[in-house]
């Protein structure tokens, strides 16, 4: 077990979660749900129980190094601070090379800092036998998510199903990935059977996705295999500045997983949401008689259905007469908007910023 590591991403900016996660404090260190832990928390937490908690990385953006630290009590040696968002790619190269220097053998799970995952105790199970898969095959695994409805917002993996794994149940060697697709082609997925929604939590043993790094990224597999003396010592920050500064913004599914041909997906039912938007938190949240949300604060509704509600402590919000709208209270900022145009949720923060409204991200 103590060949077991995790990378946890927390450097996303979670602007759909805009104007509750901001620049200065993105979603992933916010009680989102309500159940007195962040998302960073609940993640970490999750992973204490399967892998010795030394074994934790967290990569994050270094700004908000500090903030990991004090949410997590965790040692800063563990918290490697990316210099710029480079997106997945460089920020796994970045934790893999790290971990190389403590364990040759690592097996690694890499996840999200801010997804929802309601079934833990399967889950945990779930990754259990991925650690094993992982440890004795050259293979990049990922969860996969059986779906329930033709969600445009996610990507997609095509298993083959004809190519099972003997010992392992439900798991399939991977035919294809698909981002996003329109609301047509979602259904068709839907339809056929054979798709499964990505979930973006990989496991894989370090030689396998090294030398995944070598032969589709080698770019970036030779900007950190350079310095790979210098991680884990007091030279490791000043390399990191100037290797990210080289390195181009990809993620590990362009990157990797959509070249490579050893790729496998574990289908999992683990009641997983990567809560990207304020109307995937609204499907996850408790509802009122007229299928209201309301997250935070005190909230005198009248004649609303299906809107989600979120208002700053100390004050009451009187609403009345809208539907399926999105209304968050942020002290300094108010959202209003349809739940169904929540996509331009970016644009308006783009339009923040010609307006010289920054200090409102």
């Amino acid at each position: 077990m103590d060949n077991r590591y995790v990378i946890i991403m927390a450097g996303g900016v979670g602007s759909r979660f805009w104007p509750l996660s901001r620049n200065s404090r993105p979603k992933q260190f916010l009680d989102i749900l309500g159940t007195g832990e962040t998302l960073l928390q609940q993640t970490f937490r999750r992973f204490k129980e399967i892998c010795p908690e030394e074994n934790i990385f967290v990569v994050t953006s270094a700004g908000q190094s500090d903030l990991v630290i004090e949410q997590l009590r965790i040692e800063p040696s563990r918290v490697l601070g990316e210099p710029f968002r480079r997106n997945t790619a460089p920020c796994l190269a970045y934790g893999t090379f790290r971990i190389l220097k403590d364990n040759q053998d690592a097996i690694v799970a890499v996840t999200p800092a801010d997804h929802l995952i309601v079934k833990e105790d399967k889950f945990r199970e779930e990754i259990g036998k991925c650690f094993d898969f992982a440890k004795e095959h050259e293979a990049l695994v990922t969860l996969g998510i059986k779906p329930d409805r033709p969600e445009t917002g996610y990507g997609y993996i095509q298993a083959d199903q004809k190519k099972p794994v003997k010992g392992f149940d439900k798991l399939l060697k991977v035919k294809t990935f698909t981002e996003k697709p329109d609301i047509d082609l979602a259904r068709k997925f839907i339809e056929s059977g054979d798709f499964y929604w990505n979930s973006g939590i990989f496991i894989w043993n370090i030689k396998t996705i090294l030398a995944a790094f070598e032969k589709y990224m080698p770019e970036t597999f030779s900007v950190f295999e350079e310095g790979r003396e210098l991680f884990g010592t007091k030279q490791e920050k000043n390399f990191i500045g100037k290797a990210y500064a080289v390195c181009r913004s990809i993620s590990i599914d362009y990157g990797i997983m959509e070249k490579a041909d050893n790729v496998y997906v574990k289908c999992a039912d683990i009641g997983w949401s990567d809560l990207g938007t304020w109307s995937s938190l609204y499907e996850h949240s408790s509802l009122d008689k007229k299928g209201n949300a309301v997250i935070r604060g005190d909230v005198m509704s009248y004649e609303n259905k299906g809107s989600i509600f979120n208002i700053s402590e100390g004050k009451v919000a009187v609403i009345q007469g809208l539907k399926d709208y999105i209304v968050v209270d942020s002290d300094d900022v108010l959202l209003i908007v349809r739940k169904e145009e929540e996509q331009n949720i970016k644009k308006y923060l783009e339009d923040l910023k010609k307006s010289s409204k920054e200090k409102y991200l």
